[in-house]
């Protein structure tokens, strides 16, 4: 069973182009991953956005910021442009750049039960997964809103709890998750398993993660 409906192109839809959640609708299911703030260093973000901006040179003979021609692009130029940057970030993440903090069992269990603690008052969770230096996760919300306070809400208390135990203060996660609305039950499907199997995909011990499955799983 789903933790709630799939993205519906026809019905509202709230879209914020300076706060993730970028896309969201109320009662659709989100894939959404939290990153470190030292998950992807500098030099790579900028390289990344070379090559995007030489991804878009390459298919469409534009020579323009991607971030002003992506929205123009033919659905499928999109999607294929869309699939490249995402397989490079999940990839790069997977490599556990940083300090990884969240690989101490204590930390991870921060993150776990900040997440489950609202579990069927304010949103739905699904699967998720704490690696040592990012989350993925899957989870309904009832409004637009409640998703966007929700993710502020994770990242701040999860943040300010780990930083109180380490004694550091300044930034922990990269403020902006990265959102993706479910738009079939077989992606659905896809993305369970890409939680369930991304540790063992990142070649980490059972110890350095920490997943949890949704209990109402076909």
């Amino acid at each position: 069973m789903m933790i709630g409906e799939l993205f519906d192109p026809q019905a509202p839809l709230a879209i914020s182009e300076h706060y993730r959640p970028h896309w969201s609708q109320a009662g659709a299911i989100v894939f959404i991953t939290f990153r470190t703030a030292d998950s992807i260093p500098y030099e790579v973000l900028q390289r990344w956005e070379r090559e995007k901006n030489e991804w878009i040179a390459r298919n469409t003979g534009r020579n323009a910021d991607w971030r002003k021609v992506l929205p123009e692009l033919d659905p499928r130029l999109r999607h294929q442009f869309k699939k490249t940057f995402n397989r490079l970030r999940e990839d790069f993440l997977d490599t556990c750049n940083g300090k990884c903090v969240l690989r101490q069992p204590d930390f991870a269990s921060i993150v776990a039960d900040s997440l489950s603690h609202f579990d069927g008052k304010r949103y739905r969770l699904g699967d998720f997964i704490v690696m040592p230096n990012h989350v993925h996760l899957l989870a309904s919300f009832p409004s637009e809103e409640t998703m966007i306070g929700q993710c502020d809400s994770w990242l701040h208390y999860t943040a300010w709890k780990i930083n109180q135990q380490l004694g550091n203060k300044g930034k922990f996660w990269q403020q902006e998750p990265f959102d993706h609305l479910v738009r079939s039950p077989e992606q659905y499907q896809y993305l369970c398993n890409y939680i369930r199997d991304n540790g063992t995909k990142a070649n980490l011990r059972s110890g350095d993660f920490l997943y949890r499955q949704h209990d109402n799983h076909q």
